[in-house]
């Protein structure tokens, strides 16, 4: 399977970070604590996540176990593309 979190860092950095070493966030860490995305950035996140690997994010999943760090996301995604 793909590099997940390489492909969605890809993303973040081109959509969210601005300048700098902004961009050097470690896997495991929270994107709210580290002020890397916003609630709306959240909203482009899911978008992305779902034209990417062709699925629906459903409203309960939208928490922050499944979508508030890399490792998350990267743990989300695979157990979509299984279901």
């Amino acid at each position: 399977m793909e590099d997940i979190k390489a492909k969605v860092r890809a993303y973040i950095m081109d959509n969210f970070i601005m300048g700098g070493n902004a961009g050097q966030f470690k896997d495991a860490d929270s994107f709210m604590a580290q002020h890397v995305i916003d609630s709306t950035g959240f909203l482009e996140l899911v978008t992305f996540l779902e034209e990417t690997y062709v699925f629906e994010v459903q409203d309960d999943e939208m928490v922050p176990e499944n979508l508030d760090s890399l490792d998350n996301i990267d743990a989300y995604v695979r157990r979509k593309l299984v279901a």
